[in-house]
């Protein structure tokens, strides 16, 4: 087997609808350039077809435009120069019609003629045939499995690999078997001034699935949105089609949805990013985040596993179908628990979807969930007692960093050098303290239990006691000023770089008002604010690189966190700043934002770089869209009084909305308050 670095993928066209992900060239086939590794049709992770060409009449159409109308559909026009005749306008045109859905894909493929006669000509399509999983692609592995065959038979193909079986059918076209795999010929009469058309699908079944497609409704409302500046309305339409084709279910438990992480890596349930979608997501109905709030409870740890990081009331890291394993050492477990911060997001989340209307009945079924959630913090997630949150890999194979920055080197001193662990991140103690004072919050308002009043105080004291701890131990002065470090190591020094991870404290409460100010004023400097989002690293640091992936990269979730903290705090000039980087990033990307890109500076380059391995589309970076727009109106629920209140942020002009949602109540929210009723539209 070869190896080669990770694909790039910044330039390939993406066609899919979890689980299934269609990557090809902008003509639509698949292998053969540069840019080949992700080619494939992958289904449930496993590349079924790694190789497409079509000719037609002995050779391949000259490409001349593709287009993407939704996540799951494309259009690819080609010109037949050479079945034309010479006058300067093309006459004869290849369209190549691709979709994708939950069980696979195919294309359609339709030659055009205006001459005055008619053309008989052959089309032929060769497929490659594949039985790889995704995670070898992702390490580089470039062979195809060896002795794979496709069993032919009439009209049909049919191969299998890694659990998964393919079923090829073709219409207007006969089946052969090739030595990659096999081949799609047909004789075609394209009548004059007419058109003729073949085409081909593959179906998938995979016998060990952990998640599939979701074929319910979306589970959120598709606003109309009206602003000054085009380019957020424009961000947000692309951003929920692509959403759409990333929901997914569970295999045990199909009518409850969640938003993969992202394509082509992470197509399937992690913990932490499905929150953070869902979370942001809040403003258009709480179906997503009901949803997302049981997958997870469902799946909520009961014991102490150290090979999968399973600890009692652990919200889950990341589900797969198999074993996860990588060069470097790392094995992961199917259900794997190695995250830090899932847990008090999950809180937070519920905590939220209340404020936003939740049904009382939904979110009372998951205070036994809540209960042991808010236990895991002060019993595990503390690892050695001294009041803050830490973590540490005791299995020897899992993640060595288990914050939202997960890479081996995204904790490091600003001298470059590597922090060491157990490691207590900033942020996963902001998020501790606000899932502590909500979770005590949804007690007191929702607990049927006799001591839940009193647990609720005992958990206010303690997130009282984590907040004075946070305020002694993490400050840290240079000659710019306080800020906060972004971790302590193993001997509880302050790791002193400069990094995004400042953007997550604010809107938590664990900051007070000078040092709100203070990480304000560092998020909104050079060294941070690259004009197209906040770089995860200072540029004052060693280790900073434009396109490392946790050091000095610019993601769009990251900085939609810290917009939302610096918007609700009053930051808003630092927040306006933030908001237009992502904005002009966004209309950089076509509005599809990806998982990260560089941390150019815009004085530097004209247009954001691309981070070429990024995902896309990518959930939370698309939720961020959504994010934004709650920044901007300065969104404040109270499903309680039945009300939204908006603070419109400055600079932004006028913003409406017509299709927010607050419970089941569907509104237009413009720059006042907007009073809800069962239905009615304000």
């Amino acid at each position: 087997m070869t190896h080669s670095p990770q694909p790039l993928l910044h330039d390939a066209l993406a066609v899919l609808r979890a689980p299934s992900q269609l990557w090809s060239a902008a003509d639509g086939t698949l292998g053969g350039t540069a840019g080949g590794a992700i080619h494939g049709l992958y289904v449930s992770d496993v590349r079924l077809v790694r190789g497409l060409r079509v000719t037609v009449g002995g050779r391949p159409a000259e490409h001349i435009g593709t287009g993407s109308p939704a996540a799951d559909r494309a259009r690819i026009q080609g010109l037949l120069r050479h079945l034309d005749d010479p006058t300067p306008d093309p006459g004869v045109r290849l369209v190549l019609d691709r979709a994708v859905d939950a069980h696979g894909a195919g294309d359609t493929l339709t030659v055009r003629n205006r001459r005055d006669i008619a053309i008989e000509t052959e089309i032929v399509i060769e497929i490659d045939i594949d039985a790889t999983v995704m995670d070898v692609i992702k390490q580089g592995a470039g062979d195809a499995p060896a002795g794979l065959v496709a069993a032919l038979d009439g009209d049909r193909a049919t191969w299998a690999g890694e659990n998964v079986t393919a079923t090829l059918t073709a219409t207007g076209l006969r089946l052969e078997r090739t030595p990659a795999g096999v081949a799609l010929r047909g004789a075609l009469v394209v009548p004059a001034g007419g058109e003729a058309a073949v085409s081909w699908r593959l179906d998938a079944v995979d016998a060990i699935a952990a998640v599939r497609g979701a074929d319910s409704p979306v589970p959120w409302s598709v606003p109309s949105v009206e602003a000054a500046d085009q380019r957020l309305p424009r961000w947000l339409a692309r951003s929920l089609a692509d959403l759409d084709a990333l929901r997914m279910t569970t295999a045990q438990h199909p009518d409850q949805q969640f938003l993969a992480a992202g394509a082509p890596w992470f197509f399937t349930l992690f913990g932490r990013d499905s929150i953070w979608a869902a979370r942001f997501l809040l403003p258009l109905g709480t179906r997503l985040a009901g949803d997302t709030l049981r997958v997870l409870a469902g799946l909520q740890g009961t014991a102490m596993v150290d090979d999968t990081a399973e600890e009692p009331g652990k919200i889950m890291h990341e589900l797969r179908r198999q074993t996860l394993v990588i060069d470097d050492g790392t094995s992961l477990p199917p259900l794997y628990y190695g995250t830090v911060d899932a847990t008090a997001l999950w809180i937070c989340l519920l905590h939220d979807a209340w404020r936003w209307g939740m049904p009382v009945d939904e979110l009372r079924a998951l205070l036994p969930a809540l209960r042991r959630a808010l236990d895991w913090m002060r019993d595990h997630g503390d690892a050695d007692g001294d009041g803050l949150l830490e973590y540490v890999d005791r299995s020897g194979h899992g993640l060595a960093n288990q914050g939202w920055k997960d890479s081996g080197d995204s904790v490091q001193w600003r001298d470059g050098t590597l922090a060491e662990g157990p490691i207590a991140l900033c942020e996963v103690q902001a998020y501790a303290y606000e899932a502590a004072m909500h979770g005590a919050d949804l007690l007191d308002a929702l607990g049927e239990l006799p001591t839940d009043g009193a647990l609720a105080e005992q958990w206010r004291s303690w997130a009282g006691a984590l907040r004075e701890r946070f305020h002694a131990s993490f400050w840290i002065d240079d000659a710019e000023g306080a800020y906060p470090a972004i971790a302590l190591d193993a001997q509880k020094r302050r790791v002193d770089t400069v990094t995004s991870n400042l953007g997550h404290l604010l809107g938590t409460g664990i900051l007070d008002a000078e040092q709100s100010a203070l990480v304000a004023r560092r998020l909104g400097s050079a060294q941070l604010d690259s004009g197209y989002g906040l770089r995860t690293m200072s540029t004052e640091s060693e280790g900073y690189w434009p396109l490392s992936y946790h050091g000095g990269s610019v993601w769009t979730h990251d900085t939609a966190i810290a917009v939302l903290g610096l918007a609700r705090e009053g930051h808003h000039e630092v927040a306006s700043s933030l908001i237009d980087g992502l904005l002009r990033a966004a209309e950089g990307f076509d509005y599809r934002m990806p998982e990260l890109h560089s941390g150019d500076p815009v004085s530097e380059v004209a247009a954001p770089v691309p981070y070429p391995a990024a995902c896309r589309p990518q959930a939370w970076s698309a939720a961020s869209s959504v994010a934004v727009l709650t920044a901007v109106m300065g969104l404040e629920p109270d499903a309680a009084a039945g009300a939204v209140g908006t603070s419109p942020l400055p600079g932004f002009g006028a913003v409406s909305a017509r299709g927010l949602r607050l419970g089941d109540a569907e509104a237009r929210i413009g720059a006042t308050e907007a009073r809800i009723g069962a239905g009615a539209h304000v």
